[in-house]
């Protein structure tokens, strides 16, 4: 599975450009409606939830990957290691559960799966230990919950960028060094969630693995001048067998040939993270951003590659 042709931004061809115009169409009504989606929370039409503690916002701008599910992680479990009581919140992309607030982490054992909460909850929870975590599709109700059941002094929220429903004190943008903004357009163009101006919103901006290209660093130059930035990068820590067991250094992977398994929004970046390492990649199979394995997405995987190599996710 390729990423989509949007991430390349590369100059269209005119035959291209007249190919693709309704969807530059389809891509104008989608950026409008998420500016006014916006524009009524922040002109009074519609109230956001005011909660009685601190909410951080951890988002992106674009579709996909950009680490901001381990970023709000870190984020809670440095800000629960200083002694504040924190929670995390979830939307729970694909989850099955119809609870409106879920507990899958009470900080201390885990009470959900991820077939009921969602993968990215299930990794919030492993890593950030000590912080509960709550998944619901409403911000403000999971929010008043955090508060009433948790004492929440601080609520951090994992993919918060695009939600109004609650109020926030602090928006935190993350972006891929490599894939950056792709062709700068929104969906369906694009990979953008809403017009490059939105920026404007961001307080600060985390760019993992950096360096972005030379248009997108106009794009937070132009709109976010102000924003406090930050230089961010991912590094292995360790492989273990699927079934359990002790963590390895990633260094022993150094001239190993490997298969690489993933349902995950940025493959690349799994494979450039592996092949850092020095493992020879010979084989691959990718898979849609949470996908459901199924039995035969594995059948004959011994067959293409010695050993395979999975995300956490």
């Amino acid at each position: 599975m390729r990423r989509p042709s949007w991430f390349d931004a590369g100059a269209e061809s005119p035959a291209r450009r007249l190919a693709l115009l309704p969807l530059d169409l389809l891509a104008l009504a989608y950026g409008v409606g998420a500016r006014l989606h916006r524009a009524a929370y922040t002109h009074g039409l519609l109230h956001p939830v005011q909660l009685s503690c601190r909410v951080v916002s951890v988002g992106n701008l674009v579709v996909g990957g950009s680490g901001k599910t381990p970023m709000a992680a870190w984020l809670a479990k440095v800000l629960h290691r200083r002694g504040h009581r924190v929670v995390l919140a979830s939307r729970g992309y694909a989850r099955r559960g119809r609870e409106k607030v879920e507990v899958v982490s009470d900080g201390r054992f885990l009470s959900s799966s991820a077939e009921a909460a969602g993968d990215e909850p299930i990794l919030l929870a492993a890593h950030a230990p000590g912080v509960p975590v709550l998944v619901g599709p409403d911000r403000g109700v999971v929010g008043m919950r955090a508060v009433s059941a948790f004492g929440a002094q601080i609520l951090v929220l994992d993919d918060g960028f695009h939600h109004h429903r609650l109020a926030r004190d602090l928006e935190l943008l993350c972006f891929d060094g490599v894939a950056g903004l792709g062709n700068r357009r929104v969906l369906p163009r694009g990979p953008l969630r809403e017009f490059p101006s939105a920026l404007h919103l961001a307080d600060a901006l985390a760019v993992i693995e950096g360096p972005l290209r030379e248009a997108d660093e106009a794009l937070l130059a132009r709109f976010a001048p102000d924003a406090r930035r930050f230089e961010v990068s991912r590094r292995p820590v360790g492989v273990r067998p699927l079934t359990g067991g002790k963590w390895g250094p990633p260094q022993d992977l150094a001239g190993v040939e490997v298969g690489l398994l993933s349902g995950i929004a940025q493959p690349d970046s799994f494979r450039r993270t592996v092949e850092s390492l020095g493992a020879h990649v010979i084989a691959e199979r990718r898979f849609p951003d949470h996908h459901h394995y199924r039995e035969r997405d594995l059948r004959s995987l011994e067959e293409e590659a010695p050993i395979w190599l999975t995300t956490e996710k």
